[in-house]
């Protein structure tokens, strides 16, 4: 039955960024499972960093860009695919974007206003510490800086946590 605020329902249409990790697949899940039963559609968003090559030889870097390009490409489409398969298989519309950007949380951001999404919902990885510091956690840059509510499905850190969703 879907969650509605009087006859409409709250959420209609659901980012769902993955970087395609393992960790990601469990927020995938529940994604989907949310979509399913509040009746919205999702999109499924891949943000690929813009690849930066150095090299003193000019000839070399193009072609070697080229096909580096290519294989991140490829392998982006292919789990987006296989996301857009899951949603299929759960009896949730669904489409892709896949973006390039060295700031994945405002591509996030961005793909979501585009697209007319009423939530995000993504994974956090549960990193902690001088790791969560140093590596960032797109995750809540997200949460800081999103005007749009974002549902968080924690990380493998704490498989009990996983389970339950934090909504901003």
């Amino acid at each position: 039955m879907p969650v509605t605020k009087g006859d409409k329902p709250v959420f209609k249409h659901i980012l769902v960024p993955t970087d395609g990790s393992p960790a990601a697949g469990p927020a995938i899940e529940a994604s989907l499972r949310f979509a399913k039963q509040t009746g919205a559609r999702i999109t499924a968003l891949h943000v690929m960093p813009v690849l930066h090559m150095f090299t003193y030889e000019p000839g070399v870097t193009e072609s070697v860009h080229d096909e580096v390009r290519k294989d991140r490409e490829l392998h982006s489409k292919k789990f987006l695919e296989q996301l857009e398969q899951q949603a299929a298989a759960a009896g949730v519309p669904c489409t892709t974007m896949l973006v390039t950007s060295d700031f994945p949380f405002e591509a996030i951001i961005a793909a979501a206003r585009s697209a007319n999404c009423d939530l995000i919902a993504m994974a956090s990885h549960g990193r902690k510490g001088i790791r969560g510091m140093l590596l960032g956690s797109e995750t809540q840059k997200v949460l800081t800086h999103s005007t749009i509510p974002v549902l968080v499905f924690r990380g493998p850190e704490n498989p009990a946590a996983r389970q339950e969703p934090f909504l901003s």
